[in-house]
């Protein structure tokens, strides 16, 4: 094909210098035939790609159309119902109530009702009068040695950072949420100008790098944490422990992307490449860990300090909650995140098979913190493809207390799942650092489409309440909520998730073996 490149390039710039000696115009024709014929040339002398080397100029049309693939497979083949990650109809839920557009649905559902997996909730013959119904309701998050409780939305801005996020993408988020009353978390880059230009309301995540509050050898500095947790904005302290993405993974900072801004948020070198390690170095155990989470707490005059995790190994999170009750040390929250990914670029092994998914976990996380008859001291949030008002629903019946979403808030920004959060090249400006794609975003306009989407879904999920005859959303339960697991079988989730009795854990209740694994359980090492 390189021979028939050449002589076809030959040819046709010999034909033109000939008929172009008769006719002037003719000339013209080299405007298109000279980069074709430099691109081909340049095709055949690159020594990277075998397919354009052996076909000039034609072989770049594989990788074009591998790039047009996803849009193409997105807008013309897949189904409303079987988008990756996030479904045309949930996208469009999003959209739509973000614009304040019409969001009802006509001729009855696309799901096949009889196919495994499909779920609904039980509705009741005395449903609730929705227009007296608390539009907003609230949990209180704050344990005993709390002195700042924060009331809290069901529904809040889940951990994204500046740098993943634009400038103008995290002032909408912050702005959205100062309008509708919630609250964003800064995810743990760091608190940005940007996280309190709007005057939101701010959950500040501090991970393995503890950006924003670290000495100069990357460990955890008190004084700059007391500093900046002394933020009137900042309402609660979450502790990253592990993330659905890439859960036991570390992150990396490229010298490139470390600007001057960026490194004076995170308290690093400028023009660095900094790591963050997939574990802390501020704690070593989960006796250790309740410890530092107390001592954030009182350098925080007593705001609620929380940790965040994926859930891996049980016995893990066992010998945490043995630590709690040990040192009496308890979180004021804890955020379940699922394993199957949010918005943080990761290795696809980490993204696709490391990490309990989201309603395994939360189910696992509540049921433990009651056996351990130690649940009513903390709130339980979760995060993980929240996006309607189902499925607002379906997390508290497993047992949350609050939902975060994230790739919900990004469509309401204006996010198309163009899946290109790790390129730099986002092109609605929500996921970039392109300033020039930045500036297609908004800010006036896409705070206010935050506010919507999270106003609206709140009152979606309070109509569900209410046609399931409960006046409280947070009074659902796992019999409400049904899956058909086959053709002819449907169960309910108290028969998928079994709840457990509170104290089973401690009062000899629970299960033999079950007793002597957590007995065996140290916490005073992982493990």
């Amino acid at each position: 094909m390189a021979k028939r490149f050449i002589i076809f390039s030959a040819v046709s710039l010999i034909a033109v210098v000939v008929l172009g000696y008769f006719f002037s115009r003719v000339w013209w024709l080299l405007l298109l035939l000279l980069p074709i014929v430099i691109m081909g040339i340049l095709d055949m002398m690159q020594t990277k790609h075998a397919i354009i080397r052996n076909f000039p100029v034609l072989g770049r049309m594989r990788y074009w159309m591998e790039a047009m693939r996803p849009k193409v497979h997105q807008y013309f083949v897949e189904s409303d119902i079987d988008g990756r990650p996030i479904n045309r109809i949930d996208r469009s839920t999003v959209y739509q109530r973000a614009k304040r557009e019409l969001d009802s649905q006509p001729f009855g559902t696309q799901f096949n009702v009889y196919a495994e997996g499909y779920e609904w909730m039980a509705h009741s013959i005395q449903p609730q009068d929705f227009e007296k119904m608390d539009k907003d309701p609230r949990v209180l998050i704050g344990g005993k040695d709390c002195l700042q409780p924060y009331s809290a939305s069901i529904l809040n801005v889940s951990a994204m950072s500046y740098g993943s996020l634009s400038a103008n993408a995290v002032e909408a988020l912050n702005g959205g949420a100062k309008i509708g009353n919630f609250a964003h978390n800064t995810g743990e880059g760091g608190i940005s100008e940007h996280h309190l230009k709007q005057g939101g309301d701010i959950i500040w995540q501090i991970g393995t790098g503890y950006f924003g509050c670290r000495d100069e050898q990357g460990n955890f500095s008190p004084e700059l944490f007391a500093e900046k947790s002394a933020l009137p904005q900042i309402k609660m302290i979450e502790l990253k422990i592990s993330q659905g993405a890439k859960p036991g993974h570390g992150g990396i900072l490229p010298a490139s992307k470390n600007t001057p801004e960026i490194a004076a948020i995170r308290h690093v070198k400028p023009g660095t490449t900094v790591f963050s390690p997939p574990y802390h170095t501020a704690f070593n155990s989960p006796r250790e860990m309740m410890l530092f989470i107390g001592k954030m707490r009182e350098l925080s005059k007593g705001k609620p300090v929380g940790f965040k995790l994926c859930i891996g190994q049980p016995n893990e999170f066992y010998a945490i909650c043995k630590a709690m009750i040990a040192t009496n040390i308890y979180p004021d929250f804890i955020t379940v995140d699922g394993g199957e990914g949010g918005t943080g670029a990761a290795p696809p092994e980490f993204s696709n098979s490391v990490g309990m998914p989201m309603m395994d976990g939360l189910a696992f996380v509540h049921d433990t913190l009651t056996g351990f008859d130690i649940r009513k001291d903390i709130r339980v949030i979760v995060s993980g493809k929240v996006m309607t008002g189902y499925h607002i629903l379906r997390a508290l019946a497993l047992g949350a207390d609050a939902c975060n979403s994230a790739r919900a808030m990004m469509m309401a920004l204006g996010c198309i799942q163009a899946l290109l959060c790790n390129t730099n090249t986002c092109p609605t400006g929500v996921a970039t650092q392109d300033k020039w794609l930045m500036e297609g975003l908004v800010v006036s306009d896409k705070k206010q489409r935050v506010a919507n989407y999270h106003r609206d879904t709140i009152e979606s999920a309070m109509e569900l309440a209410a046609a399931a005859g409960l006046p409280d959303p947070h009074q659902v339960t796992r019999r409400h909520i049904y899956r058909r697991v086959f053709m002819n079988q449907v169960r309910t989730f108290e028969d998928i998730y079994p709840s457990t009795a509170p104290g089973a854990f401690v009062n000899g209740s629970a299960s033999e073996a079950l007793r002597r694994q957590i007995e065996e359980i140290s916490i005073d090492r992982w493990g």
